[in-house]
């Protein structure tokens, strides 16, 4: 089919999760006659069994975790009747409502959702076969926005099996936690895991390969997780690896390999190995197109296009020449860039600055960040100017007593612009949006240090660690 031909559509996206359902959205906003096709529920991943479930079941955990300081008012909890299957119940209501929360968005945007799985035929043709009595037929389309998303990556003999060894996956749709858990993977999916597990009472291991828990975090707000997490009892072995596994009636026997010749033998009821997430590319027949790979990975230049210039892959499926955190919002605005630039639009950027991109680790205490670590910084020998200024000094943080917790400030010596930020505690996905206005506003700290914040807030602290750049906060 030659581009003077008719098309169905201007843009067909494949896979309804936040990259993909926001792309159609825009392209629909841009004047495109879009679909999407979709072989699950709407919102992908994230919506159904990622983002949103965990983030409802996290903040169910810290209700329940809150029962302690409810006892220090003289509070009697009886928690004899608690049932986690509550909990599960709620997450699903929440991911179900969103759901259907983007499946009217769509509608009201006049996109077409096509049910089933898609096949790319040609530059500008995919085969879709429906999900209802596996009816096939071919869509047409101007460009293609390939948003296939991700799925939990197994390890060599720890294989998944649903019922002993469980993936992120599996771990969401749990009626029943275990008493014994082993979460393999000290990074962000594994940590927040790990806060959920420990608050609703299960005993919690995380084994770790590098030197330290989340080692793509700075390095001083990891220290505050662990420690946080060491006080509550969650055991962590870093700088280890599994060796062996035996399932033993109802335990898992469990060999960990540490430092030097050390070694910890555990029983647990449940391995969930948490190493990271693998792209869905192997059934879309993109290799007799032509469409670059690496890895399973799709290649991508500016605007998140391919080899094949009809064919855009965006989220975490996609490539770019700047490796990006595979993450939902990053997917997001991958397919705005996308859909922009299919309509003729030209995105404000050819591609996504990965320093750009806030991270969260949604865990207790929170962190969030952006831009360079403070190791990054030094390994690219790049100079620069920290501060510090820790929860403990922040008037709202000891009154609403959430003591744990810092935010430091990355800045360049001479211009005060910050390189990068790292909030630790109580609400730091929420706070970090000031520093990285700042940041994308190319602003000095300066400008920060000299607002007036509102008293008491924990955004205080954000503005004394812009004063401490210069040597002027207040609290300490």
């Amino acid at each position: 089919m030659s581009d003077n031909q008719h098309y169905d559509y201007d843009v067909l996206v494949i896979g309804a999760g936040p990259g993909g359902y926001v792309a159609a959205i825009r392209a629909a906003q841009l004047g495109q006659k879009a679909a999407v096709v979709e072989k699950g529920n709407i919102g992908g991943v994230c919506l159904n069994i990622g983002c949103i479930p965990t983030k409802a079941i996290i903040h169910q955990a810290e209700i329940y975790r809150g029962r302690s300081k409810l006892a220090a008012m003289g509070v009697a909890v009886d928690d004899s009747g608690f049932k986690y299957e509550n909990v599960f119940a709620a997450s699903r209501k929440a991911a179900e409502t969103l759901s259907k929360g983007v499946s009217y968005l769509l509608k009201k945007n006049g996109i077409d959702v096509i049910a089933g799985t898609a096949r790319i035929v040609s530059n500008h043709e995919a085969t879709v076969v429906g999900s209802d009595a596996g009816v096939s037929r071919t869509v047409s389309a101007k460009a293609i926005i390939i948003a296939t998303g991700s799925r939990p990556k197994a390890i060599p003999g720890l294989e998944f099996d649903g019922k002993r060894i469980l993936s992120s996956d599996d771990a969401l749709m749990l009626k029943e936690l275990p008493r014994r858990a082993l979460i393999v993977g000290g990074g962000v999916i594994g940590v927040e895991f790990a806060h959920i597990m420990n608050a609703f009472g299960t005993e919690t291991h995380i084994v770790e390969m590098m030197e330290r828990l989340l080692p793509s975090v700075d390095g001083e707000a990891t220290a505050v997780i662990t420690r946080a997490f060491t006080k509550r009892g969650i055991k962590i072995y870093t700088s280890s690896k599994i060796t062996s596994h035996n399932i033993n009636g109802d335990s898992i026997d469990v060999a960990i390999d540490g430092p030097g010749d050390s070694r910890i033998n555990i029983s647990v009821d449940k391995i969930f190995v948490m190493t990271g997430r693998t792209p869905n590319s192997e059934n879309l027949d993109l290799e007799k197109l032509s469409v670059g790979m690496s890895n399973g990975f799709i290649k991508t230049g500016d605007y998140c296009q391919t080899s094949v210039p009809s064919i855009y892959a965006i989220g975490d499926v996609a490539m770019a020449s700047s490796p990006l955190p595979m993450l939902a919002h990053t997917a997001s605005a991958a397919g705005e860039s996308a859909a922009e630039h299919i309509a003729g639009h030209k995105p404000q950027t050819a591609c996504i600055d990965p320093l750009s991109v806030p991270a969260v680790v949604y865990c207790e205490p929170q962190i969030a960040s952006f831009g360079l670590t403070e190791e990054q910084a030094a390994a690219q020998g790049i100079p620069f100017t920290k501060a510090a200024f820790p929860f403990r000094a922040c008037g709202k943080a000891v009154a609403v007593d959430t003591f744990d917790g810092m935010v430091k400030v990355m800045a360049d010596p001479a211009t005060k612009k910050i390189i990068g930020a790292h909030i630790v505690g109580a609400g730091a996905s929420e706070m970090i949006h000031e520093l990285m206005l700042a940041y994308s506003a190319n602003l000095g700290t300066t400008v920060i240090a000299e607002m007036i914040h509102a008293h008491p807030t924990l955004s205080e602290a954000v503005m004394e660690a812009a004063r401490a750049i210069d040597g002027r906060a207040t609290h300490i």
